[in-house]
């Protein structure tokens, strides 16, 4: 336990030293700088669509339903 906290003491001592020389930089760097141009954007040709609704008449099959003879009913 105590070889790894010197070890751990040594890897943050050197990490200061090579901050201070200027050897890594942690400021986070930049963004890029960037102008525009005034402008329009292209013109595009769109189509219409129409939507709406129509009432129909749709047949269903008629469906009979009959209760089965309770004596026939298996055990």
């Amino acid at each position: 336990m105590r070889a790894l906290l010197v070890l751990l003491g040594l890897a943050a001592l050197v990490l200061i030293v090579l901050l201070s020389l200027g050897m890594i930089s942690i400021d986070g760097g930049r963004l890029p700088e960037v102008s525009v141009k005034g402008g329009a954007a292209p013109k595009v040709d769109v189509g219409t669509i129409d939507v709406g609704t129509v009432n129909k008449t749709v047949q269903v099959p008629v469906v009979d339903v009959q209760k089965a003879d309770n004596a026939a009913a298996p055990k």
